[in-house]
């Protein structure tokens, strides 16, 4: 099936109603989508949309007013891990710009580099750097498919985010994000050399989404949660059941973000 015919499914559900920012949920983040004043829709339901492969990941579409803006949640991702496919989210995706989404607020879990971001804390997305080398625009026939990714990561939402974090006193550092393609974690080896490209913290996700989002014409802005110091740079056993179980210490701090954030969007 198209984005159209999933499109028709969901207006079926929704009406008329016009979602101005789509948010993807890492691990632990899920229980944002509760909070929205809306409709759930799972992802079983609309054609196109990935299965529940990861645990964590609440495989539900919510759309609905959140702090009295109209949002739509993807509760949960498909990573390129899972099929192989950097493109797997495109077809959500599309979705969304159909449906006049304007701008992907991104989530994801990660491993910092920095001894100034620890576990628990925030990072927001300024740049990424593609270390898998994949891109989800392979296949694509048009031009359209030579993106612009200069400021990738929208200076206006970036800078909303900050003065948001700011007023609330919670730390918001600005740093760039390794794509890993994962479903393993990193060597040391690999981190350190990461390290030397330039990144300051590592994951397995959010970097195709945002091609994709440029792609589609929307402005994209991202946020790390810190679970784990990254391989070879701390004490922790890392693991999935790890960053599922410190994910949710930064995914309050993100949620009280986001909130102010979406109050003065307007302003």
């Amino acid at each position: 099936m198209s984005a159209q015919d999933t499109l028709k499914i969901i207006r079926d559900r929704i009406g008329d109603a016009k979602p101005r920012i789509a948010f993807i949920l890492g691990s632990g983040l899920g229980h944002i989508a509760e909070t929205v004043d809306g409709t759930a829709i799972d992802y079983a339901d609309l054609p196109g949309f990935p299965h529940a492969g990861v645990s964590g990941h609440n495989p539900k579409l919510v759309i609905g007013k959140l702090e009295g803006v109209e949002v739509a949640i993807l509760g949960g991702r498909a990573h390129y891990y899972e099929s192989g496919q950097a493109d797997a989210m495109r077809l959500p995706l599309e979705v969304m710009a159909a449906l006049g989404v304007e701008t992907l607020f991104l989530t994801n879990a990660c491993g910092s580099f920095r001894a100034d971001i620890p576990p628990g804390e925030l990072m927001l997305i300024n740049d990424h750097i593609n270390f898998s080398g994949r891109s989800p625009l392979i296949g694509e026939p048009t031009d359209r498919r030579f993106v612009n990714l200069t400021d990738a990561y929208d200076p206006d939402l970036r800078a909303r985010l900050s003065a948001a974090a700011e007023g609330l006193g919670i730390p918001l550092k600005e740093g760039v994000y390794a794509w890993y393609s994962g479903p393993n974690f990193e060597t040391p080896a690999e981190i350190r050399a990461i390290k030397i490209l330039g990144a300051d913290a590592v994951g397995m996700s959010t970097v195709p989404e945002v091609i994709l989002g440029r792609f589609l014409g929307l402005k994209c802005c991202a946020v790390s949660v810190v679970t784990n110091m990254a391989a070879g740079l701390g004490n922790e056993h890392i693991s999935h059941e790890h960053t599922k179980a410190s994910a949710p210490v930064g995914a309050a701090k993100l949620e009280r973000i986001i909130r102010v954030f979406l109050r003065g969007l307007d302003a």
